[in-house]
């Protein structure tokens, strides 16, 4: 359990400080924050809660999204604010393509560079930037970076603690290849994220991500890969599901804990 790392996107709707309060009452020693919550509550007293409250930040949820035209201005922000919460790993979701475009290599491309122009804020600021491989089903609008091989392809223009990949079950259990990769990966694995497909699919597929062990990923498998490739960090339970976030925060927080227990 020390490596158990509450998301808080898997609880959306429990305020910061409950949820904080929560995770210290159950014994929780690590979260994961997101950057809208943090925002709305305050940088400066996020940080402050949570480091009050002994509580360790694994990653910073999320920047990217480098179709936006502002992408540079908000990306060093996420940075600032990743190091203003003491956390090492910034999560980075590529983005979709541009409106009107079709040009989906060229999108892949300035994702490459667009990383290479941040790699140095980041780097001084002691913050890795973890891309994050998206299922294909949202190449079009939410990330063109859809396979291990191409967030690995980026990651390694840049060394090793300034640019790694995330591992998230979710988003990566379909490719057959991804579990020898991953084995090889060594310290490019920036973070390991669990959640479960479930079917039928929901409407919002976005919101219809399953706890760990609920659904058909092989939670085993991805476990045995990340451990051979040397990966000793943070484990996060980061579910998106609107019918989870109904239920009262600590109630979400016990049954992520119960399904963590069983996976890993």
């Amino acid at each position: 359990m020390s490596r158990f790392s509450f998301n808080q996107i898997t609880a959306k709707l429990w305020d910061l400080p409950d949820l904080v309060a929560g995770c210290v009452e159950a014994g929780v020693g690590q979260v994961a924050l997101w950057r809208e919550p943090v925002t709305e509550y305050g940088l400066e007293r996020s940080a402050a809660l949570v480091r009050d409250a002994g509580l360790s930040v694994t990653t910073l949820c999320r920047s990217g999204f480098f179709q936006a035209p502002d992408w540079f201005d908000d990306n060093r922000r996420a940075i600032d604010e990743a190091a203003a919460l003491d956390t090492k790993v910034l999560v980075l979701v590529s983005g979709g393509l541009p409106a009107g475009s079709k040009d989906l290599a060229g999108a892949r491309q300035h994702v490459a560079d667009a990383i290479a122009e941040l790699v140095p804020h980041a780097a001084a600021a002691g913050v890795t930037l973890a891309i994050e491989p998206l299922h294909p089903m949202y190449a079009a609008d939410r990330c063109v970076i859809s396979t291990w091989d191409q967030a690995m392809a980026i990651a390694e223009q840049h060394p090793v603690g300034q640019v790694g990949v995330t591992v998230d079950t979710y988003h990566l259990w379909w490719d057959d290849t991804v579990l020898d990769r991953i084995a090889r990966a060594g310290e490019r694995i920036a973070i390991y994220q669990l959640a479960d497909w479930v079917t039928p699919l929901p409407q919002g597929v976005l919101t219809g991500r399953g706890l760990p062990g609920d659904g058909c990923i092989d939670m085993a498998a991805f476990h045995a890969a990340v451990e051979k490739a040397g990966y000793t960090g943070p484990i996060e339970v980061e579910v998106m599901n609107a019918e989870l976030w109904e239920r009262p925060g600590r109630e979400i927080l016990d049954a992520t804990l119960t399904s963590y227990r069983k996976v890993v």
